[in-house]
């Protein structure tokens, strides 16, 4: 524990046996296994996590501990649109065991809180805008005492008519001061007047996916003694975390501490503070430690999840299937709040057409609230819908040109050199063809035989009802992309310092492990440059310096280039003795395998030798270069680089029930460099699983902006007998040159194109159009055959 948190342990005369244990805990800061030998980039070191998960001693945030802990609960609004008339307490005051109630009135800073917009009430006061909206939060001796002192919160509404449909929000009244339209993009690139010879239409429909975190949403909250507060939760983003938190409580930044619990896996859901906010309340209300630990209900109602979407397409080809003008329509449906819907928008809108070269394209995107549950970030954001539309438009064309699938994404593959629709030129490596010509020539999985007594698993099951001869194989194509880093002039930037003493090497950066392998590569990163065998990864918290969001996969790039940087600069320290020594430079000597050697052989020693009790360090900055907001017209340079994926799904389908078992994914993807082989390919096979999730079981259900069924019972998340055989057929590793080490993120840009490749194998198999996700089974009916 950091003396601060020591301090205010003593203060309140806590124990936090299970915060100790954080300095064990990856990514949160994690040792290596002292088994496995020193290995470099290239590769497969295995997460110094894997014995503490294996074991259950993992320390995840739901079990922290504190002496003389509260619990606590909040009340949420029945009601997706309601005006308050009046919130009594009193009830919930009177019952024993309840030490504290807060509710708009107890917040002492900003009632509002956003990390894009500032537009979110930490608790309602006047009205209700969306199903679970927080009203009120209790503390109590007891969680149980906690939930029954929030349901007796009297709270009086006028139930109002709610706005769900994003296409009517236009015209209705504003459901917030900010109006209910977030963002308009209009991108205007070449000739409007252009046609082709061959034109298709096509409207698509993207549900609500949720991004259902392993472990629902928990945290502790532990009073300072200097008035302040330290809060220890899964967040990916804690510098943000703590500014927004600390503005809410009207304290200074530095009162106010966020330490990095174990996070259990995240692709968008950790970074909202608003389970966080009522817990530090609750802790200087009361001045004990509180803790919370959400039920999956509550993670449903409280978190964001990705924008439910409608796309219009118009795509002109000429005869031979040459792409001459796509025209789009894009909606998004930003629920309640605005969260990071303007990023979300930016990205559908420049990725609209695909990674195809298009000389005129025309789209208009919009991003607007309702009163539906609210939309952020879930990995690959706006690439995604898009994605699934404009390669359901290319399969159209294909089927309308008579030409294979994929020959015609052949003919309008994208290359590095080539322009994008926002007027940015395509200076990373972009090796489009090379991915669909690797899926396209992957050998096929061998048919099942017409045979109901063998070994393989109809759609429905093994046990399904479906009947084998209606069973129907079906073979599409998705190709995707997506931006790495944040966008539109976001300075990325993080911080990084790497100390060796006595033969160890500890890394501390505060680059939150959310399962992307930060801390792997870290490790990696330090045996590579500087030859020590164990390295450390501290504990993240807020006194250390930035590294910013876990997001469109910055810490490889940013987080360790400043690992990298800072790790040569030791080397430097290392190193300059025994050139001097020997009178050359230090770039004639060279560290591997724990050695030092020089390039003539005349000095020769170890790592350990030549460190010999020193202690040095060293601190960097990694920032790559800027880029700028897209301007009225959607043009401009907003993206640092870009990463694509080219995905072959084979799918059985029985077309009398429309139930859908997916084969085979055969995917190729642009990495740059693969830096750790088997983490790679990990973060590939999971987010094609994600992806199929969103393609035919993953949408989680509103009636009148009420959530249904918020449960994993409602919600259908795949599980491995959903899992099909995921096949990497080819890597390219292609360095990009502006990033360090060369490589690409690896884990959106898959999520983003399995559905649209599940949606073409649907279509191959039925003939239907397929253009709803997730997948349903009215949809993938089809008559027989013969």
């Amino acid at each position: 524990m950091s003396g601060d948190a020591a301090t205010a342990a003593n203060a309140t005369s806590t124990s936090l046996p299970r915060i100790d244990a954080l300095a064990g805990a990856p990514g949160s800061g994690a040792g290596p296994e002292p088994e496995q030998p020193r290995q470099g980039l290239g590769a497969s070191l295995r997460p110094a996590d894997t014995g503490a998960k294996t074991e259950g001693t993992f320390p995840y945030a739901a079990d922290l501990w504190a002496e003389g802990l509260l619990w606590a609960a909040v009340l949420r609004s029945p009601h997706p649109h309601a005006r308050i008339l009046s919130i009594d307490t009193s009830g919930a005051e009177e019952m024993p065991g309840v030490r504290a109630v807060v509710t708009h009135e107890d917040v002492p800073g900003d009632s509002n809180y956003g990390r894009h917009v500032v537009d979110r009430p930490v608790f309602a006061s006047d009205l209700v805008r969306h199903h679970g909206e927080p009203i009120a939060a209790v503390a109590a001796d007891h969680p149980e005492t906690a939930r029954l002192a929030a349901a007796a919160i009297a709270v009086r509404y006028e139930v109002l008519e709610p706005v769900t449909d994003p296409e009517t929000a236009f015209a209705a009244e504003p459901l917030h001061p900010d109006g209910n339209l977030i963002r308009h993009i209009p991108l205007r690139y070449g000739d409007p007047e252009a046609t082709g010879e061959v034109v298709v239409e096509g409207l698509y429909r993207i549900g609500r996916q949720d991004p259902a975190p392993i472990g629902a949403e928990a945290g502790l909250a532990v009073p300072r003694p200097d008035g302040g507060v330290e809060i220890y939760t899964a967040s990916t983003d804690p510098h943000t975390d703590r500014d927004l938190i600390a503005a809410c409580y009207g304290l200074e930044p530095e009162r106010v501490k966020v330490v990095v619990t174990g996070v259990p896996g995240a692709t968008g859901d950790r970074e909202d503070p608003g389970f966080q906010i009522p817990l530090g309340l609750l802790a200087l209300r009361t001045g004990c430690p509180v803790k919370l630990a959400a039920s999956r209900e509550e993670s449903f109602l409280g978190h964001t999840h990705r924008h439910p979407t409608l796309l219009r397409y118009r795509h002109h080809a000429d005869a031979e299937g040459r792409l001459v003008k796509v025209e789009a329509q894009i909606l998004l449906d930003a629920g309640a709040y605005a969260d990071a819907s303007s990023e979300s928008l930016a990205a559908a809108v420049a990725f609209a057409c695909g990674p195809y070269v298009v000389p005129h394209a025309f789209i208009e995107g919009w991003a607007v609230r309702t009163n539906n549950p609210p939309s952020g970030h879930v990995r690959g954001e706006g690439a995604m819908q898009v994605c699934a539309a404009y390669e359901g438009q290319m399969d159209k064309l294909a089927a309308r040109i008579g030409i294979d699938p994929a020959e015609l994404r052949l003919r309008n593959a994208l290359s590095t050199g080539d322009i994008l629709p926002t007027g940015q030129t395509v200076t990373c490596p972009a090796p489009v063809a090379g991915l669909i010509e690797a899926v396209r020539d992957a050998p096929l999985p061998a048919l099942p035989k017409d045979d109901p007594e063998d070994d393989w698993l109809l759609p429905g099951g093994l046990e399904g009802a479906g009947e084998p001869g209606a069973v129907r194989r079906g073979v599409g194509y998705g190709v995707g992309m997506v931006h790495m880093l944040g966008a539109e002039g976001a300075d990325e930037v993080s911080t990084a310092t790497v100390r060796v003493h006595d033969g160890v090497a500890t890394v501390i950066c505060a680059a939150v492990e959310t399962g992307q392998g930060f801390t792997t590569l870290a490790r990696q990163i330090v045996q590579e440059v500087l030859g020590v065998e164990e390295v450390h990864v501290a504990a993240v918290d807020t006194d250390q310096p930035p590294a910013g969001p876990a997001t469109h996969g910055r810490h490889t790039w940013v987080s360790g280039g400043a690992v990298e940087r800072a790790a040569k600069m030791v080397r430097t320290q290392l190193l300059q003795p025994l050139a001097h020594q020997f009178g050359m430079s230090t770039e004639l000597l060279q560290i591997a395998d724990g050695k030092i050697t020089s390039y003539d052989g005349v000095l020769s020693t170890t790592v350990s030798e030549t460190l010999d009790g020193k202690e040095l360090w060293a601190t960097a900055q990694c920032r790559p270069h800027p880029t700028e907001p897209l301007d009225e017209y959607g043009q401009g340079d907003a993206f640092v680089g870009l990463a694509f994926c080219a995905v072959r799904a084979v799918v059985d389908v029985d077309i009398e029930l429309g139930s859908v078992r997916v084969v085979e994914m055969a995917v190729a993807q642009d990495v740059g460099r693969v830096l750790n082989p088997a983490q790679l390919a990990t973060r590939i096979e999971a987010g094609i699983t994600q992806g199929i999730g969103a393609a035919l079981t993953e949408n989680l259900r509103t009636a009148k902006g009420l959530i249904r069924h918020p449960d994993l019972t409602g919600y259908a998340l795949p599980t491995s007998l959903d899992a099909p055989d995921i096949r990497i057929v080819r890597l390219i590793e292609e360095r990009d040159v502006v990033a360090p080490f060369g490589a690409k993120p690896a884990s959106a840009v898959p999520v983003v194109t399995a559905p649209a490749a599940v949606a073409a194998a649907v279509r191959s198999a039925t003939g239907r159009p397929v253009n709803r996700l997730p997948i349903r089974p009215q949809a993938a009916v089809a008559t027989p055959k013969g």
